[in-house]
């Protein structure tokens, strides 16, 4: 056999499998399509402005990013920890006043700190503060069910919590599983999320750096089962092994070992660059009144400014892939009334349409699904446990310890 364990894929769920396998003995090779490591996070560099292939913050408070990573080696950028929207008035600023007493002020002036719908919304997050396994326990409906249970309604519901979660998720939030959602509101109550000052891509990057044994440009065609183990053939040849893990999206794995395919989200990002200094800061913004297919802009270089060259500015704005892609000069037009700017101040930078995003998490929410396929066959990503960091990261790593066993059981 060339080596212990293949896998096929570099995303985050596959670098962390083979950094796994390599730290418990393991001779692991990993074989990558793309010309670089990190699957859906990848980021680009335009005309001198640091892009993401889709908008995407990392939070710290993700119980395998505060295990697995190296925060200070990100050199990660924050954003508010909190929301701001646009209404007709102008724009309203509501933030986590433990994490940002600077915005108290703005937070209570607002119009949104309604005695009822807070306690409402208190009793619809009190069970994402408690122990998770509890949580995960808990009967499940959609997000819209479960905000009707307890009552929350309201413009802090339809102005604020429905558009900001819909770009989170990649999809109409109302029908999201309510224990995903909630694990979701966890991690933003216990962590400020932001972006690395490289781009999202030095997450994977840092990832690869533990991985001995990593080729790229190297398209898997097809995996055959083998005395002992697989042959994983190439068009730059074959490799034999004990065991593969397969750790593609869910098209490349429904085609390379029949795993059924999950649905995915689409999402389409605009990136723009103004010479106008957005008044807005390092905060994501929504669109209270809604009058647009826009879920969420914000200025990334407020955030970080070294992704924008000295003198301009960079905005990003996320649209969901429902019914097509939207026409570029609306997205335009409500982004830069959604930051106070003109539409003319707007200059496109490039557009990612990003047709699979993320899984669809719909109730009754699956946290894991079976990784062993049997035979020495394994499968990891986000589409095996939750539809995050954490659920890649996880995912990789409880792959590893499948992987472990089999190759110990012989």
């Amino acid at each position: 056999m060339d080596c212990d364990v293949v896998v096929v894929g570099a995303g985050l769920a596959g670098l962390e499998c083979a950094r796994t396998l390599a730290e418990r003995g393991v001779a692991v090779r990993v074989l990558e399509a793309g010309d670089a490591v990190g699957g859906r996070v990848r980021t680009d560099r335009v005309d001198g402005f640091t892009v993401d292939r889709g908008f995407q913050v990392l939070n710290p408070a993700y119980p395998a990013v505060r295990e697995r990573v190296d925060l200070d080696d990100l050199d990660l950028q924050r954003f508010l920890p909190g929301v701001a929207v646009r209404h007709d008035d102008g724009l309203a600023v509501l933030a986590d006043p433990r994490r940002a007493p600077g915005a108290a002020l703005r937070t209570v002036r607002s119009g949104y700190l309604r005695p009822r719908e807070l306690a409402a919304l208190a009793r619809w997050a009190a069970p994402a503060l408690g122990p998770v396994p509890r949580l995960l326990t808990r009967p499940d409906s959609t997000f819209e069910e479960s905000l009707a249970a307890a009552g929350v309604d309201g413009r802090i519901r339809r102005e604020v919590l429905e558009p900001f979660l819909a770009g989170v998720l990649a999809q109409d939030s109302r029908t999201t599983s309510t224990r995903f959602v909630r694990l979701l509101a966890r991690t933003f109550l216990l962590g400020t999320p932001g972006i690395p000052a490289d781009g999202s891509a030095a997450l994977p990057e840092q990832l690869a750096r533990h991985v001995p044994d990593l080729v790229l440009d190297t398209r898997v065609e097809r995996i055959e089962p083998l005395a002992g183990g697989h042959r994983v053939r190439t068009a730059a040849g074959a490799v034999t092994t004990r065991a593969v893990v397969v750790a593609t999206d869910p098209r490349a794995a429904y085609e390379l070992v029949g795993v059924p395919r999950v649905p995915m989200n689409g999402l389409v990002t605009d990136w723009y660059a103004t010479q106008e200094r957005p008044a807005v800061g390092a905060v994501i913004v929504v669109d209270g009144r809604r009058r647009g297919p826009v879920v969420n802009a914000a200025v990334m270089s407020a955030a970080a400014p070294s992704w924008a060259p000295p003198g301009s500015h960079l905005v990003q704005a996320t649209t969901l892939l429902l019914d097509g892609v939207p026409e570029e000069g609306v997205v335009r037009r409500q982004t830069a009334e959604m930051l106070g700017l003109a539409a003319g101040d707007l200059h496109g930078v490039v557009r990612h349409v990003i047709p699979e995003a993320l899984p669809a998490q719909p109730p009754p929410l699956v946290v894991r699904r079976d990784v062993d396929l049997g035979g020495g066959l394994f499968v990891c990503g986000d589409h095996r446990d939750t539809a995050s960091v954490q659920g890649a990261m996880v995912s990789g790593r409880r792959t590893a310890s499948a992987v472990v066993r089999r190759l110990a059981s012989g």
